[in-house]
């Protein structure tokens, strides 16, 4: 029988502290956790739990995954750093994945709105569809107009919150190995508040 691989995901790209563990598309042990803006101090400890539980460590895992956002510019970043260090220090396999498609993956809707907050009537959203039983992008993630966006395609489903299906991912293309960990860096898609200021002088 082929070797399953076991897959350590983690997003903090949403207000959603997602950290899972997987052999091949059977999960092991998941949290999916509202968080209060303190993804940084939650993460490693939920991490720690989840080894723990399932009685493995780090070392025992085949791939690192991980949401690159888009998505607030603290949660994100936090994540993608802690995967990268895994990854990096343990010689692992680093793939990575928008963190709309992960949102997405909750849905089964045909066509698929996954989208978060962005402030002043924004949102970060793509349109994905499950068709045939595995998921796929409609339109590329972007930071855009809610109401325009919604206004001008055909929706079944929204979705802001939801435990990720990851094995749903897995059967999809939406999975990127990464060559190089040190290349890897998160998809924010909105400028920060110190760009925006030095574009407008």
């Amino acid at each position: 029988m082929k070797k399953q691989s076991k897959y350590l995901i983690i997003d903090t790209a949403t207000p959603y502290l997602y950290v899972a563990i997987y052999e091949g598309k059977k999960p092991l042990e998941i949290v999916y956790q509202q968080g209060k803006n303190n993804h940084s101090v939650t993460l490693m400890p939920t991490i720690e739990k989840l080894f723990d539980r399932v009685k493995m460590s780090l070392e025992d895992i085949d791939d690192i995954v991980v949401g690159i956002g888009p998505g607030s510019y603290t949660g994100v970043r936090i994540g993608v750093v802690v995967a990268k260090m895994f990854a990096w220090s343990l010689d692992k396999p680093l793939l990575t994945i928008s963190s709309l498609a992960l949102l997405a993956s909750a849905s089964k809707g045909p066509r698929i709105l996954a989208y978060q907050d962005a402030r002043r009537g924004n949102a970060f959203l793509g349109l994905y569809a499950y068709h045939q039983q595995t998921l796929k992008r409609l339109i590329d993630d972007q930071h855009t107009a809610y109401d325009a966006f919604v206004s001008q395609h055909d929706i079944d489903d929204e979705i802001s919150e939801g435990q990720p299906d990851f094995a749903l991912i897995l059967t999809s293309d939406l999975l990127h190995r990464e060559p190089s960990v040190h290349h890897v860096s998160p998809i924010y898609l909105r400028k920060t508040e110190a760009e925006r200021n030095l574009q407008n002088g």
